[in-house]
């Protein structure tokens, strides 16, 4: 089995991760390959992704959700699986904590995993002949978001699903989210919790102007196109809060379902919504002092966990901004 490490170097003990992954690689029979800024190590076989990418069974992450969402994006589109380590705050996608990270690698080593298939975007920008002059493409897991890059004022937006105008929006920005992304930055902005594997799409405004502007969520298969009315200048395209563009008035963004998901790796005794209960304190309404529920392990306090390095953005886990 061949596995791709990626890994953001920002993070203090990334080395002895590292080692603590080489180890159990050989004890497993696994060939690892480093992308270049964590070869290191004269043993370590250091390649890019685009080079391996016909010859790996796995891509394992260590480090937040930035560092996940970064391999995914290359990895969605070729179908290779995706397992994240967590070495940060939150780490909601990154589904492995780091003191389980060997018997995750033995769990893998051992068939004993399955893939789940997250649905991802595809946004294109077409060229306006001002200052971009070809059109512009990106590969969305989480979520895209428009708004503006400097002063805080007021988008005009006019949102049309296949055609069908859903309405003109006023407000700070808006963000188009998949399934996977609702609990990133839409949660947030008050979009709604939708389970993982749903094929949907949410479009959630960011502060709007108006109370009768609420979030929408769309069948998979929905073209989106978001028109920019007015703005002035400053207008941005995020993907994922890690990619983008600027944008002009009048510019279309056009958002739809990508041809191929991303597929992320789920071990044995892992949930969803367990993880959104240990993670964001999600439906926990016990009364404080009472302890965890019996037969639950004890969870992490946020403010316990190490903070995330200054390369990894926010993933799948709410976001103050994009």
């Amino acid at each position: 089995m061949r596995v791709a490490i990626i890994g953001n170097p920002e993070y203090t003990g990334l080395e002895a991760v590292l080692a603590r992954v080489e180890r159990e690689a050989s004890r497993l029979g696994l060939e690892l390959v480093f992308e270049p800024a964590l070869a290191q190590g004269a043993a370590r076989v250091a390649t890019t992704l685009e080079d391996v990418q016909g010859d790996l069974d796995l891509i394992l992450t260590l480090g937040g959700d930035g560092t996940l969402l970064r391999a995914a994006r290359f990895a969605g589109p070729l179908g290779i699986p995706v397992l994240g380590c967590n070495l940060g705050r939150l780490g909601f996608l990154t589904l492995v904590p780091k003191g389980e990270l060997e018997a995750a690698l033995e769990s893998v080593a051992g068939g004993e995993y399955a893939t789940e298939d997250r649905m991802a975007l595809r946004i294109n920008v077409p060229a306006n002949g001002a200052g971009r002059n070809a059109d512009q493409s990106f590969y969305a897991v989480n979520d895209a978001v428009i708004h503006k890059s400097g002063f805080a004022r007021l988008i005009g937006l006019r949102v049309l699903a296949d055609a069908d105008e859903v309405g003109h929006y006023s407000a700070d920005g808006i963000i188009v989210a998949t399934a996977t992304g609702s609990t990133a930055y839409s949660l947030s902005a008050g979009g709604p919790i939708v389970a993982p594997t749903m094929e949907g799409i949410v479009a959630t405004p960011i502060s709007p102007h108006t109370l009768a502007v609420r979030p929408v969520v769309f069948p998979g298969e929905t073209r989106i196109a978001v028109e920019l009315l007015s703005g002035d200048h400053d207008l941005q395209l995020t993907v994922d809060g890690q990619r983008g563009c600027q944008l002009e008035v009048g510019d279309i963004v056009e958002i739809v379902r990508a041809r191929h998901p991303v597929k992320l790796v789920r071990l044995p005794d892992y949930s969803f919504f367990s993880v959104l209960r240990r993670k964001l304190r999600w439906g926990d309404v016990r009364p404080h002092g009472r302890g965890e529920e019996p037969g639950e392990e004890p969870s992490e306090h946020p403010d316990q966990e190490p903070a995330e390095g200054p390369g990894d953005q926010p993933g799948g886990a709410p976001a103050p901004e994009a």
